[in-house]
């Protein structure tokens, strides 16, 4: 039974702080995935190939998995809120210059640089996260913040689908368009998070003497227990090499594939079916509206359990199966009710799958961990757009390529079940609660 200051202490932190960042991840996701919109006009303009498509859309990947962990522990330095407005502004310019393009290498480099350009902004509003809400709240937390990318689908599926029916203006091209509107929220976004976003807890100003209070001395009491445990990292070289960050990025990364094969690749799968530009940003972003329902419940089921491993599984098992049934679709309903399943699976294995790291990692340790997970987990963000257009090109359809991501997800099912039975027979304290 929690007590009326906590209740009015979480109330506040999610009201003030959730919102605020779920707009800025709208915005952030909604500028990694138009390129799916663009590519329906684009592709032939510039002479992309299904495989060289693929491939810049999965460069994204590359620049970000360089540039994560440094970024990352950028912001652990100098805070939050400067470090996360340089990166908004700094993608939104890149993605603006995305409408410049002009063959298969200036895709790529562009591509490329946006992953720089937006390196640390996921990870470093994880961490941040971390540094405002105690233990117990943290998954469902994740959640609603996480909920901004099918969120960005619904709602920005078929908006990109209604700038692409635009009349051109200035001589530029549909494509071109969708991504110069799209990038101008994220520049100004950049400059109000200056204003708005407090770096701590010691100077919200915005709560009352005794929430700060209150809130301060819990998550100090937190970090003490943490420390206390043997299986705490809070060094960034040790949090590196430690197996259970490599296995979370495992993990991660078979979500990651299907969340971006999802967002690359989904328009041109429904449209081959026949459906224009708005109808397909419409059908692009029904299953993404069903999949927040499914990521609030779940994180709530698993933050009131304080179960993690099976709040993990599940969905990369439902998830799997749902490419499964998309592989073998015939029908665009078909397609429909597996993207469904899809949604569902992965955006409901992803606020359990977060809540992990913050109990056995702190300190600079937690900036690089983080990073670490969403680094390498989000290649899988390179390999599957990349494996979709490529096993297209070499079979003539996308049922190989869907099959090989639900593999992936099997994978990350299977890792999860590994690292749990691993913490039961080798418990250090702390650490077997990281992923139960």
């Amino acid at each position: 039974m929690i007590s009326e200051l906590e209740a009015r202490v979480s109330r506040r932190l999610m009201l003030r702080i959730i919102p605020f960042v779920m707009l800025l991840y709208f915005i952030s996701f909604l500028d990694r995935v138009n390129v799916g919109f663009a590519a329906m006009t684009m592709n032939k303009a510039i002479g992309l190939s299904p495989t060289a498509f693929g491939l810049g859309g999965g460069l994204f990947f590359i620049g970000y998995f360089l540039f994560e962990v440094p970024s990352n522990l950028i912001l652990h330095k100098v805070g939050a809120r400067k470090w996360i407005a340089r990166v908004m502004v700094s993608w939104g310019i890149v993605s603006a210059a995305s409408a410049f393009v002009v063959g298969p290498n200036s895709f790529y480099a562009l591509r490329f640089i946006l992953g720089v350009a937006e390196a640390g902004f996921f990870p470093g509003i994880i961490l941040y996260l971390s540094l405002w809400f105690p233990a117990r709240q943290r998954a469902v937390a994740a959640a609603w913040f996480m909920a901004a990318a099918p969120i960005s689908t619904a709602i920005g599926s078929p908006l990109s689908g209604a700038i692409m029916k635009l009349q051109p203006i200035w001589g530029l091209a549909d494509w071109q368009m969708l991504y110069i509107i799209e990038a101008v929220p994220a520049i100004i976004l950049g400059f109000v998070v200056l204003k708005y976003m407090t770096d701590t807890p010691s100077k919200a100003h915005w709560l009352k003497a005794d929430e700060r209070e209150w809130l301060i001395a819990k998550l100090k009491t937190e970090a003490d227990a943490k420390q206390s445990h043997a299986g705490h990292t809070a060094g960034a070289l040790s949090a590196l090499r430690d197996p259970r960050v490599l296995a979370l990025a495992l993990i991660y990364f078979g979500t990651s594939a299907g969340l971006y094969t999802l967002g690359l690749w989904a328009p041109l799968i429904i449209r081959q079916y026949g459906f224009g530009s708005f109808e397909t940003g419409l059908l692009a972003g029904v299953p993404s509206v069903l999949a927040v329902v499914a990521m609030i419940l779940w994180a709530k089921h698993s933050d009131r359990t304080e179960e993690r491993t099976w709040h993990v599984v599940i969905p990369c098992v439902v998830a799997c199966l749902g490419f499964v049934f998309a592989g073998g679709a015939t029908s665009a309903l078909m397609i429909i009710l597996a993207l469904v399943v899809v949604n569902i699976g992965i955006s409901a294995a992803k606020a359990p799958l977060w809540a992990m790291p913050s109990m056995f990692l702190s300190g600079a340790g937690a900036a690089a961990g983080i990073a670490m997970i969403n680094s390498v987990g989000n290649l899988g963000g390179f390999v599957g757009p990349f494996a979709i257009g490529w096993l297209k090109n070499v079979t003539g359809g996308y049922s190989a390529g869907l099959y090989l991501v639900g593999a992936t997800l099997a994978v990350s099912a299977v890792v999860t079940l590994m690292l749990s039975r691993q913490s039961k027979q080798a418990p250090a304290a702390g650490e077997e609660k990281a992923v139960h």
